[in-house]
């Protein structure tokens, strides 16, 4: 009965291993850790945890932990408008955290996502631009300087009916089109592929949308972030997949497979934020770092346990 498993588990390996061979390697092999860092967006994690998935799906030899800090609300700006969040609190800045995140996240690799909240939803302004850039600036020379890899992604689009901000469509356009100017930097592009592909559904479902709060994308929205994150690293076929779980299909099961994938995602992200600490008020407390990942791991043998015939 051992050597059948054994065989079984052998074939399993070998066909997703011939799969991926057939694609480029997500990451190089001297990665260890990676690092997504933003704002609501990114904490939400739907983007975060299908690349997650997908890794460990087809490159399953690989052992990478995934980070993710998102934190609501943040900016890299440094701004707040007034009465943000009915004046409970301002937003917080990633000027205050970045330094114990990296200190105790040690990553190889970190991906950032910022602009959406960094010009407060006002129209486009000199002044609030600059800040934008400014902050980029320096989160770029931070992670430079720690040796580690930085990609950054464009803020995803704005939409103004739904959002009720005039104008901001336009600042979310022109911080994109500054991020996609950095030639010397990497930069994935999600703000154009997401916004003309909301405006082609629209000319036949004048209602669709991928935020229906004009801001926060739903799952469609985030896989389409994680499909030009993955064919940026390489897997050029990714696109025509219309969803996460059809990209996972050699996997057994793999709605079970990327739920469990998500239960440890949100596991630790709520940790990793508590150990590294933030400002924010009104943030779900994370278990104590040492106690989520024995439990990470417990999940961790679920996830292997699907990828056997």
């Amino acid at each position: 009965m051992r050597q059948k498993k054994t065989d079984g588990l052998l074939v399993c390996l070998i066909f997703l291993c011939s799969i991926a061979s057939a694609q480029a390697q997500l990451f190089d092999a001297s990665v260890k850790r990676v690092l997504f860092l933003g704002n609501s967006i990114t904490y939400a994690a739907g983007y975060a945890q299908a690349i997650e998935a997908y890794h460990k799906a087809y490159f399953p030899q690989q052992k990478i932990e995934f980070i993710n800090v998102g934190l609501p609300s943040e900016t890299v700006s440094g701004l707040s408008e007034e009465g943000h969040a009915d004046g409970r609190f301002p937003r917080p800045d990633l000027h205050e955290r970045l330094d114990r995140v990296l200190l105790q996240t040690q990553p190889d690799i970190v991906f950032a996502s910022y602009g959406m909240n960094d010009g407060i939803y006002l129209p486009l302004d000199s002044l609030r631009f600059q800040k934008f850039k400014d902050g980029i600036l320096w989160l770029h020379a931070q992670i430079e300087a720690r040796g580690s890899r930085i990609i950054h992604l464009t803020p995803a689009p704005f939409d103004e009916e739904l959002g009720k901000k005039p104008g901001y469509a336009q600042v979310l356009d022109r911080y994109s089109e500054w991020l996609l100017q950095q030639k010397s930097w990497e930069v994935i592009d999600v703000h154009f592929p997401m916004q003309d592909f909301q405006t082609a559904q629209q000319k036949t479902d004048p209602n669709f949308a991928l935020a229906k709060d004009g801001v926060h994308p739903g799952d469609l929205g985030h896989w389409i972030m994680a499909q030009q994150i993955l064919r940026y690293l390489g897997q050029k076929s990714i696109l025509q997949f219309p969803t996460i779980i059809q990209a996972l299909s050699p996997i057994k099961d793999p709605n079970s497979f990327f739920q469990l994938i998500v239960k440890r995602h949100n596991l630790m992200k709520d940790a990793w934020l508590s150990s590294t600490g933030h400002l924010r008020p009104e943030m779900k407390k994370g278990l104590p770092l040492m106690e989520a990942l024995a439990l990470s791991l417990e999940i961790d043998k679920q996830i292997e346990a699907l990828l056997t015939p």
